[in-house]
């Protein structure tokens, strides 16, 4: 019987380096807001596979995470991004204000300034 490769998704989550320390990884699983597979999970306990996939949010948006690989360690971040591939939708960024353009020479200040006037006239 071959041995699958399985670890608790806490400390995945921490390999993979989307928490700084396991204890907030677990906080996560704990508070419910994790998915596995699409089912919630709740303790921190519960093990991840190759081909499973997670959905949690994280820094305001929703993160959608395939399982690739289980670590040994918690290495640097591109060995920690081998472990994964990442399934979030690209958020639409909003569209630039157009460029103001440059500021206004004293003349054409003066000009303003006189029209004002002589609208209140």
């Amino acid at each position: 019987m071959s041995q699958e490769a399985r670890l608790r998704v806490d400390k995945w989550l921490w390999q993979a380096r989307f928490f700084k320390t396991r204890g907030l990884a677990a906080e996560l699983v704990g508070s419910g807001q994790l998915r596995l597979n699409g089912a919630h999970v709740r303790k921190a306990a519960q093990v991840v596979k190759p081909g499973d996939t997670l959905t949690f949010p994280q820094g305001g948006r929703i993160r959608v995470i395939r399982v690739l690989g289980i670590g040994t360690r918690r290495g640097p971040a591109p060995e920690a991004q081998a472990l994964y591939h990442d399934l979030t939708p690209e958020v639409p960024r909003d569209p630039a204000a157009p460029a103001a353009g440059p500021a206004p020479s004293r003349r054409e200040r003066d000009r303003a300034r006189a029209l004002k006037r002589s609208a209140l006239e």
